[in-house]
């Protein structure tokens, strides 16, 4: 009898392995973890943002805390492989997100590379950052010609529900 892959997996928080040992795997998400940092924004595969994320949350977190606190300075020292990037986690992306509770970054899903390996790949970044935003955001206006048809049914709608004096 064969077990199903769903049955083998332990309830709670699994790590992917991407195909690695434990050690590579950490410092392939110290080096994703530089790059969100220092670009703040990267393009990568969906399994690889969506991991990268969670440690990114965690960062920001514990870089609230500031530079004074010893356990988010190891931290800090831990996950960023440049140190030059210190300063800019605890002065810029930690100031950035002082007054919000969690959910610092945004993922988006980008096509997936046709010529290549057909992997679905993410856009990971975060948020308020410098860059202009990747989907343009869709401005609703009134003069658009749904909206004014609309806006006409409306008023016809209206006018017609509304009780008319009737003369005997």
């Amino acid at each position: 009898m064969r077990l199903s892959f769903g049955l083998l997996i332990a309830h709670g928080r699994v790590a992917r392995r991407f195909g690695l040992g434990p050690k590579s795997r950490i410092d392939m998400l110290r080096n994703l973890l530089t790059a969100l940092v220092r670009h703040e924004r990267i393009e990568t595969f969906k399994g690889r943002a969506d991991e990268v994320r969670f440690y990114a949350e965690k960062l920001i977190d514990y870089a609230k805390k500031g530079d004074t606190n010893e356990e988010s300075m190891k931290m800090a020292d831990f996950w960023l492989t440049e140190k030059d990037l210190v300063p800019k986690l605890f002065k810029v992306l930690a100031v950035r997100f002082a007054n919000e509770e969690s959910k610092y970054t945004r993922m988006f899903h980008v096509t997936k590379r046709a010529n290549l390996d057909r992997a679905p790949m993410c856009v990971l970044e975060y948020k308020g950052n410098p860059f202009p935003p990747l989907f343009p955001v869709k401005r609703v206006s009134e003069l658009n010609l749904v909206n004014q048809l609309l806006k006409g049914y409306r008023e016809d709608k209206a006018f017609c529900a509304s009780p008319h004096e009737n003369k005997p």
